[in-house]
């Protein structure tokens, strides 16, 4: 393959079955003759938060993935994986994938269920750490949050589970819904300690949470349902005694945009790693 040639560029949505909600991801099946300028150059032509690369094939169901932005290369996107996923499901079967990304080892399971495909990946080994108060006091400016506005039940962290992200917990759903955050300022920040996004949180339930993710980094002022976030939230709500060890979460994403997606967390015993899982659908 030459450099010249034009690859095929589909267009997914991830974590909703209706192409007009979720987070959408433009997906090169075969991207073995592109270099990162030209992936970069798809990824912002496309002006999507992530757009995700099948650079190599390794085996059977197995292969090397990358992730752009518009801005820049990122470890690990989580709806891109799902949207990537999806469509090697409708076009070899469903079944089980995968992918070797910057982060580390991704798998993915895709099964029909009814008339929609469900893709599930699990995460990479996910860590929490204590956010710095400096960075934490900086973070609320940024957003415009005072401190009463945060729940103290869900302490503030930074959680990883193949992406950085601060995770902050809104007291109330009216303070997640109205989100109007200095750009730049949040961007330096996150800069600084190499956050993915920020995920804000409102706990509605024991199990379901409401989440929105500023992604300043990506160019984009915020993501519709980022899969990433999810997992490492997982590992936040669990490190935290927040939910059962072996636990099924619904986090909503995206309804303040007018995207609205659904991402399911899921948590077993004994085992570290996070497992996302949702639905998705060609962009026409």
């Amino acid at each position: 393959m030459t450099h010249d040639h034009r690859p095929e560029v589909l267009r997914y949505t991830a974590f909703s079955a209706d192409p007009a909600g979720g987070n959408p991801a433009g997906v090169v099946l075969d991207a073995a003759g592109l270099d990162e300028a030209r992936m970069l150059a798809i990824a912002a032509e496309l002006g999507y938060s992530e757009s995700a690369f099948l650079t190599e094939r390794t085996g059977e169901g197995a292969y090397t993935i990358r992730f752009f932005s518009p801005k820049a290369e990122v470890s690990f996107c989580g709806h891109a994986t799902v949207a990537t996923a999806l469509a090697l499901a409708e076009r070899d079967g469903p079944g089980e994938l995968e992918f070797t990304t910057p982060a580390g080892q991704v798998p993915v399971s895709v099964v029909r269920e009814g008339g929609e495909l469900r893709a599930t990946l699990t995460s990479v080994a996910p860590h929490v750490e204590e956010a710095a108060p400096a960075d934490l006091t900086e973070a609320l400016a940024a957003l415009n949050w005072a401190a009463a506005d945060l729940d103290p039940a869900l302490p503030p962290r930074i959680a990883y589970a193949g992406a950085r992200h601060l995770v902050l917990a809104a007291a109330t759903r009216e303070r997640l819904a109205h989100l109007d955050y200095d750009f730049a300022r949040l961007e330096v920040l996150m800069r600084r300690l190499d956050l993915t996004t920020l995920q804000l949180v409102y706990r509605e339930g024991p199990e379901l949470f409401h989440v929105r993710d500023p992604f300043p980094v990506g160019g984009v002022v915020e993501d519709p349902a980022t899969g990433a976030a999810a997992a490492a939230f997982g590992a936040y709500a669990r490190e935290l005694g927040l939910v059962p060890e072996a636990a099924v979460l619904t986090l909503r994403q995206g309804a303040d945009m007018g995207r609205p997606g659904t991402l399911t967390v899921e948590l077993r015993a004994g085992d570290a790693r996070v497992r996302v899982s949702g639905t998705g659908t060609r962009i026409g």
